[in-house]
């Protein structure tokens, strides 16, 4: 990607705010690869562009619209006219806020991320708990969207959510094993073992 204007915004005391190249309307062609671009996604969500946050919300929520993830695992932004890879050190959002409504197995649980984008769990965007090598606690993941190589484009739900989900766990089974789990749109997503009796 063109990063002339940006170095210059940054030499005159501007903010990070990386340039706007390729996001017009152009006629469809393969975008050029750019190899590595110097963007990361730090693991609280803040974006990166060489070294520094980028200072404008509106930029990171539109870089982060252009942002797909291939077959390997890499994440690349891609604009009709340009492509690049860039570092995401867990995934590319934060789950920061839950509403919920109704009850029981009708019960519906919405997410904001930390680029305003809401999605409601359900079938086609599954609460999923993993284990991380630099936590021993289960760590809570909200599938956002689906990228064309098949992998998931994923929002890593705060602690503070967490404890609201599991305010609202109940018991259930998955797999023959006894879990505490939620319920959204008529799917129960497991948070992880029932303890027995006389673990409480």
């Amino acid at each position: 990607m063109n990063e002339a204007f940006y170095d210059r915004n940054a030499s005159k005391g501007g903010t990070a705010t990386p340039p706007l190249v390729g996001l017009e309307r152009r006629e469809k062609r393969s975008p050029r690869d750019c190899g590595n671009l110097p963007f990361v996604i730090k693991r609280d969500g803040t974006w990166l562009y060489r070294g520094s946050p980028i200072g404008r919300r509106e930029m990171v929520c539109l870089f982060s619209s252009v942002l797909k993830r291939e077959a390997d695992g890499s994440y690349w932004l891609e604009t009709p006219a340009e492509r690049g890879r860039i570092e995401v050190e867990d995934v590319p959002w934060l789950a920061v806020e839950m509403d919920w409504s109704g009850v029981g197995t009708g019960q519906v649980l919405s997410f904001r991320t930390n680029v305003d984008q809401v999605v409601t769990a359900g079938p086609d965007h599954p609460i999923s708990v993993k284990h991380g090598c630099l936590e021993c606690a289960p760590v809570p993941y909200l599938r956002v969207r689906d990228s064309e190589s098949g992998l998931p484009l994923e929002a890593r739900i705060s602690r503070a959510v967490y404890y609201e989900l599991v305010a609202l766990a109940v018991p259930g089974e998955v797999c023959g094993k006894r879990v505490l789990g939620v319920w959204s749109q008529h799917r129960f997503f497991s948070l992880g073992d029932l303890p027995a009796c006389g673990e409480l």
